[in-house]
């Protein structure tokens, strides 16, 4: 074991607290434009499920990415599942952007659709980020603690 003292180094709560708000925001802004969406009902569930599916994709894409950039000696993920992962996520996008660009409805609340759309992906991406951050932080932490207990119990039955 080293001498130099180990660094966990985590998010602030400042920065903890901001992405959860940003990442609330995003959920009402969505929220409130799906909600008053006009159009037929079809219209308004194909949006919904979009956005959900575009939600549930980003969240996977993000683990997905991150356990590939840790992963070791090619212990990643198949490339089929690389395929399932960036294709879920590129036909989630398109298909919800093709179901807004289609719908016939003003211009204006087409960009108020947009724009939330894309901040709610954002904040996801920056939320799994965080919560992923904060879990590996955790998991350095334990085996810190662990390390130490063991290296205390090798020095008490030392003695």
């Amino acid at each position: 074991m080293s001498a130099s003292p180990i660094v966990v180094l985590r998010d602030t709560r400042a920065w903890q607290m901001q992405v959860w708000i940003s990442f609330g925001i995003a959920v009402f802004l969505c929220a409130v434009g799906l909600a008053w969406l006009p159009g037929a009902d079809l219209e308004k569930v194909f949006m919904v499920m979009g956005y959900v599916f575009c939600l549930s994709a980003t969240f996977m894409l993000s683990k997905f990415v991150r356990d590939n950039q840790s992963a070791r000696r090619g212990a990643g993920d198949t490339p089929l599942w690389k395929l399932v992962v960036w294709g879920g996520f590129a036909v989630a996008m398109g298909l919800t952007g093709w179901g807004l660009v289609g719908m016939e409805i003003n211009v204006t609340y087409k960009a108020f659709l947009g724009v939330s759309w894309l901040y709610l992906i954002t904040s996801a991406f920056t939320l799994a980020k965080m919560l992923r951050d904060r879990y590996e932080a955790d998991l350095m932490d334990a085996r810190l603690q662990g390390r130490r207990e063991a290296a205390h119990a090798a020095a008490q039955s030392a003695d």
